[in-house]
């Protein structure tokens, strides 16, 4: 038998797909959303279809962005000649709260995963190479979260990478294994960034 109305019933299942979201967490966020002003309830389901409709991947380095350049690579006060790489684009926004670093980004959306079925060409590689090849950049640096899937995928980009005399470097090891770089405080990423070392 069902505890709420049809719609509140839907509308739980609907934010227990978030992740993180539980079913407790989920039903006093519908509660909430039921308790809220017409006004507040339209503005937030005008800014979820925003997103969708209007957000898109940076040509350039993949990050998210509402424009076809995001507004870092745009940005001409930025280094073009060191570029982070990093798996998402929630790394980037961790990085960027150090304010430590003025070069540009690369998002490979992911890491290596064989068991996972997460392939080379999967990720934003490719692209990556194909930035360094064309000429300008001096360092990657290889900002993966330091478990076993971003170690292997930072060693197997360094190996793609070597051959065009690039200098690959890694975020030192103040970050702890298996942790992820979203979940980390500003002073222990850029604390990470001053002490990369090469690969």
């Amino acid at each position: 038998m069902a505890i709420f109305a049809k719609a509140i019933e839907r509308l739980i299942r609907e934010l227990s797909k978030f992740p993180g979201v539980g079913e407790k967490t989920a039903t006093r966020l519908a509660l909430h959303i039921l308790r809220s002003s017409p006004e507040d309830v339209h503005s937030l389901s005008e800014s979820i279809l925003a997103v969708k409709e209007k957000v898109r991947l940076c040509t350039v380095c993949f990050n998210i962005s509402d424009s076809d350049v995001c507004a870092i690579c745009y940005n001409e006060t930025r280094d073009s000649k060191v570029v982070c790489v990093v798996e998402g684009p929630q790394d980037v926004a961790a990085i960027e709260k150090t304010g430590e670093f003025r070069g540009r980004y690369h998002v490979l959306h992911g890491v290596l995963s064989p068991l996972d079925g997460i392939g080379p060409e999967d990720l934003k590689i490719e692209s990556l190479v194909e930035r360094v090849v064309a000429g300008g950049v001096e360092e990657v640096i290889m900002a993966t979260n330091p478990k076993v899937e971003g170690e292997t995928t930072a060693l197997y980009v360094a190996k793609l990478l070597k051959p065009f005399g690039v200098k690959v470097t890694r975020l030192a090891q103040g970050l702890p294994m298996g942790g992820e770089l979203e979940y980390f405080d500003e002073a222990t990423v850029s604390k990470a960034l001053e002490g990369r070392r090469l690969i």
